[in-house]
C-alpha cells in the first residue's frame, strides 16, 4: 500500500479501500516487503525464461494463473527496481520440457529409508541466471548424502551437452560405484538417448520425479533457491563471462566448503563428508 499512497490518499483511506487494518499497515516490516519483492522477481524471471518478451501487462495474468492477484503497478516497480526488462527477439525454452517420446523412469527415491554413504544417490537439475541480454543456464549434480555439488556445467544453451558436462565432471571426480541412483525430472535433456546412454555406461540406476511434482527433487529445489538468494540476486551478473568467472567460486569455495545446513547438523557439505556423516 505504501507504493500507492498517491492513488489511495491517507493511511485511513487506503486501509479502508484495501481492507487492511491500520495496525497491520504499521506493523508490516520493510524486510518482509523486500522479501516479497524478491519472490515476485523470481516468479517474473521464471516466466521470462519461456516468454522473454512479456512486459508488465502480460506478466500480470501470467503471474495470476498460478498465484495470487498482484497489482500491475507493483509488477512494473519490481521490474524497474531489478532491471527485468523484456528481452527481444530471442526466444528461450523453459528449463523443464517433458513433452517428448523418450522413456520415463520410475521414481526410486521412495524405496530409500536413509542415505548413509556418499555416492548412493545423486540429484540433477537445471536453472537459469538472468544477464543483460538474456539468460545463462546452469546444470548441477548434488550428492544427496551431503548436499555437496559434485558436478556443474554452464552454457548459453539448454541442451544435452549442458547436462552431460555436469555428469562427466561428477563421474570423473567421484567415481561412483555401480548402482548409484541418478535422480532428475522428466525433462528431455535427462531423458534423451545421449544422456541415458552415459548413465547406463557407468551403471547408474536412472530415477525420475513424477511429472509436475517438484517435491520429488526437493534437495535440488532447495539448492537452487540458495544459489539465487545468496549469490545470483546479490551478484549483479551482467554478462556470460561474469557467470562463468564468479558462479563456480560460489559453488566450490562458499557452498561446498562453508555453507551450513541444518539437515547436516549445521555443517558444510565438505565437513559433513569429512566427518563421516556424524552430525
Amino acid at each position: 500500500m505504501r507504493d500507492h499512497r498517491a492513488e489511495l490518499g491517507t493511511v485511513s483511506q487506503g486501509c479502508k479501500m484495501t481492507g487492511l487494518s491500520r495496525s497491520a499497515y504499521y506493523k508490516d516490516p520493510v524486510g518482509k516487503r523486500q522479501k516479497a519483492d524478491v519472490e515476485l522477481k523470481d516468479r517474473i524471471d521464471a516466466i521470462h525464461v519461456e516468454f522473454p518478451g512479456y512486459g508488465y501487462r502480460r506478466l500480470k495474468p501470467a503471474l495470476e494463473a498460478d498465484g495470487p492477484a498482484v497489482n500491475w503497478k507493483r509488477i512494473r516497480r519490481v521490474m524497474r527496481q531489478y532491471g527485468l526488462f523484456p528481452i527481444l527477439p530471442r526466444a528461450f525454452r523453459p528449463t523443464t520440457d517433458s513433452r517428448h517420446g523418450f522413456a520415463r523412469y520410475e521414481n526410486l527415491l521412495p524405496e530409500l529409508e536413509d542415505i548413509k554413504t556418499p555416492n548412493t544417490v545423486w540429484g540433477s537439475d537445471i536453472t537459469y541466471i538472468r544477464i543483460v541480454n538474456g539468460f545463462v543456464f546452469l546444470a548441477v549434480i548434488l550428492d544427496l548424502y551431503s548436499r555437496r555439488v559434485v558436478g556443474w556445467s554452464i552454457s548459453r544453451r539448454i541442451d544435452a551437452r549442458l547436462v552431460l558436462g555436469a555428469l562427466e565432471q561428477a563421474v570423473r571426480e567421484r567415481r561412483p560405484p555401480p548402482g548409484c541412483i541418478h535422480h532428475s525430472d522428466q525433462g528431455v535433456q535427462y531423458a534423451c538417448g545421449d544422456y541415458v546412454d552415459v548413465l547406463l555406461e557407468h551403471k547408474f540406476r536412472p530415477s525420475m520425479s513424477r511429472k509436475g511434482n517438484p517435491y520429488d527433487n526437493a534437495a535440488l529445489e532447495s539448492f537452487m533457491k540458495t544459489l539465487k538468494y545468496e549469490e545470483v540476486y546479490l551478484g549483479d551478473y551482467e554478462t556470460y563471462e561474469d557467470v562463468v568467472e564468479r558462479l563456480p567460486k560460489f559453488i566450490e569455495a562458499v557452498y561446498n566448503k562453508k555453507r551450513l545446513h541444518s539437515s547436516l547438523g549445521y555443517m558444510s557439505p565438505e565437513d559433513f563428508e569429512r566427518n563421516g556423516g556424524r552430525k
